[in-house]
């Protein structure tokens, strides 16, 4: 099955945090309080019900996301890891990541991830400057995030954290300085985004009201980026993706199922998934509102909000979405064999010429200079 090109992980969508970031447009709702034993039957029941669906499947990678997992008890994170290996099979050196917000890291907390299973930690950092936090919202300084970081490395062999660039007055100088600090405490992964405003977020209701001041200009944004990509490779940290560097070898494997066209099974509220199921590729979605996904799973055995097929022609236009990210491109046969209308070779030859794209063999990808205008790439190909 073509699905296996990809490989097979589990997400799972914890939606509560301490505070709603204003850029952040994720499923994220701010609690008092949670009941977790409810949120570990539900999220354990979802799971049997997946899995009665895809039987005897390995799954490669688990990704605890939100929201942010770091509230989340370690004997939930434990009886979710659980109950995955009980209906599924965990592949041996399975990838379970769970992602952590500094405001949420305390060492104990870490150890019971650790001995539930947790063997990654994903780290929103977001910036190493105090006035840059503050204005992104964040709960928490650029000290406590350092001193959360050597928490998590010292108890996990792997370690990504994330930071935005392209912030309200920030100069080129200055994401040089803090990108370099970034690298030299990093363990083997950094997930580096530029900030995008987006619909129904804080920063996009300011931005409509031009109250959201000092944003760079297109040109600063893209040597920001630029810069990004000098300083990644020559630390050792090449982009393997538009946004994520890594050392070889340290590749986020869960994100490079969706990256590669895997399946991926959604769990909890808000959650995406991409089965093949008997009847084909399907796409699965689950109630969004946290109390609503609750009492739809206790009381109708289901939180899902949508199923539907995915045709051929839409496989295909996903899969070159997604894979044309990655610095190992995508691969124009198995784009066919999905039901992809042909690429024109003289597109192709036309974006290759511009220093826009490469081609070996079948495969194709992005350049240095091509990544940058992905969008504008991807328009020619499938048009």
């Amino acid at each position: 099955m073509d699905w296996q090109q990809g490989g097979f992980g589990v997400y799972v969508h914890w939606p509560f945090c301490l505070a709603k970031c204003p850029y952040c447009d994720f499923n994220s709702h701010v609690r008092a309080g949670v009941d977790q034993a409810a949120w570990r039957r539900a999220l354990t029941a979802e799971i049997a019900r997946v899995a009665a669906e895809t039987p005897d499947r390995q799954v490669d990678t688990v990704f605890f996301g939100g929201g942010t997992p770091s509230l989340m008890e370690p004997e939930t994170v434990a009886a979710v890891i659980e109950a995955i290996g009980t209906h599924w099979r965990l592949a041996s050196g399975a990838e379970i990541s769970l992602e952590a917000n500094p405001t949420s890291v305390e060492a104990g907390r870490f150890r019971g991830y650790r001995d539930a299973g947790v063997n990654r930690i994903s780290m929103g950092i977001q910036s190493l400057d105090d006035r840059a936090l503050k204005a992104l919202g964040r709960m928490h300084s650029a000290a406590e995030a350092r001193a959360a970081f050597d928490v998590a490395r010292g108890l996990f062999d792997r370690v990504s954290f994330d930071l935005i660039h392209a912030r309200q007055g920030q100069e080129l100088d200055a994401w040089r300085a803090e990108l370099s600090e970034a690298l030299s405490m990093a363990v083997d992964h950094l997930s580096l985004y530029q900030l995008t405003i987006e619909p129904g977020t804080r920063f996009h209701d300011l931005f409509e009201r031009g109250r959201l001041k000092g944003l760079p200009e297109p040109d600063l944004a893209a040597d920001m980026y630029e810069l990004t990509q000098e300083l990644c490779e020559a630390a050792g940290y090449p982009g393997y993706e538009i946004s994520n560097h890594a050392r070889p070898g340290a590749e986020s494997r869960h994100n490079r199922i969706y990256w590669r066209y895997g399946d991926y099974a959604g769990i909890g509220p808000g959650a995406h998934g991409r089965l093949t199921l008997q009847d084909g590729r399907t796409a699965t979605e689950t109630l969004r509102e946290p109390m609503s996904w609750l009492s739809a799973v206790t009381e109708q055995g289901s939180g899902e909000s949508l199923r539907e097929s995915v045709s051929a022609a839409d496989q295909a236009t996903e899969y070159m979405l997604m894979s044309l990210r990655l610095a190992e491109g995508s691969d124009l046969a198995r784009y066919a064999a999905l039901g992809g209308t042909a690429v024109s070779p003289d597109t192709v030859a036309g974006l290759e010429e511009a220093g826009l794209l490469w081609q070996r063999g079948s495969r194709i990808g992005a350049t240095r200079t091509g990544r940058p205008l992905l969008n504008a790439i991807l328009r020619e190909l499938l048009a």
